[in-house]
């Protein structure tokens, strides 16, 4: 039987004055697995630089702990309506490669972007349009070679207010650009538009048919009966946590599975729910 997920966590759930102090709430509940977000040292997601002192401060409180980093957040709106907005996310991503490469983390996320001007995470019905495609692919293709560069991977996660709003579209992203370097984060809660309850257990095992061998990074985000974010955390809505544990499994999935979206006062109990469907998956 291969070993389950690592559970973990957004380093930034937990709000505090200093990273080091962050740090101390993650592993007082037991977790040694995050996402990091470069705001977590008063920086922006995508920094214009990065100090060497602020790598050293991060590689020294997270090695002082034992907690790893499974990835780092490097989202920015890939199909913007204004392009000088993309460009400014592509002239950023360098640094935040560069950063990754030196703290030995091999993995940024990446968000496949809206069309929405001011909202990376809110739908725009010009997301299903040829131009956003092309946008996308552009954008993508930028990405990757920086990825090369710079010997990291891109993941990228399915979800219903973006272009890639389906696992078939994630396929087909993957298939389309062909490279090693990029690969998917799974959150099994993006993957529902409303009304899709009754079907939960078929897109779930769609979505996992079709990308479960290119998983690189799995979150843990919980539903609310209308298929919104529920902040209570998982074990207090509609997902059906046994099918997605169970899945992850099945797809010999052993990497971080990342909580996040949950009030920092939800976080024991959610993850000692997690814990326990990692146990019987």
């Amino acid at each position: 039987m291969s070993p389950s997920p690592q559970l973990g966590i957004f380093a930034k759930t937990f709000s505090r004055p200093t990273l080091s102090e962050s740090l101390d709430a993650v592993a007082s509940h037991g977790l040694q697995s995050v996402q990091f977000n470069m705001s977590c040292v008063g920086l922006p997601t995508l920094p214009e630089n990065i100090a060497p002192d602020v790598l050293a401060e991060i590689r020294r409180e997270t090695n002082t702990r034992q907690i790893s980093i499974a990835a780092v957040s490097g989202t920015f709106n890939l199909i913007h309506p204004n392009p000088l907005e993309r460009r400014q996310g592509l002239r950023r991503l360098p640094v935040l490669a560069a950063a990754c490469a030196q703290l030995g983390v091999r993995l940024i996320t990446l968000c496949t972007g809206t069309r929405d001007p001011s909202d990376m995470w809110r739908a725009h019905l010009d997301n299903n349009s040829p131009e956003a495609w092309r946008d996308l692919r552009a954008s993508l293709d930028e990405a990757l070679a920086i990825a090369e560069e710079h010997d990291v991977t891109l993941a990228f996660e399915p979800e219903t207010a973006n272009v890639v709003n389906s696992a078939a579209k994630g396929r087909r992203l993957l298939d389309e650009a062909q490279s090693s370097r990029l690969k998917v984060v799974m959150d099994a809660a993006n993957l529902f538009h409303p009304g899709d309850f009754p079907r939960m257990p078929r897109i779930m095992d769609e979505a996992f048919e079709l990308l479960g061998a290119d998983i690189a990074l799995a979150h843990a985000k919980e539903l609310d009966a209308s298929l919104h974010p529920d902040t209570r955390g998982p074990g207090s809505g509609v997902l059906d946590w046994d099918l997605y544990a169970a899945r992850l499994r099945a797809a010999n999935f052993t990497g971080s599975w990342i909580m996040h979206s949950l009030d920092e006062s939800r976080v024991t109990a959610s993850a000692d729910y997690l814990k326990k469907k990692l146990k019987t998956a």
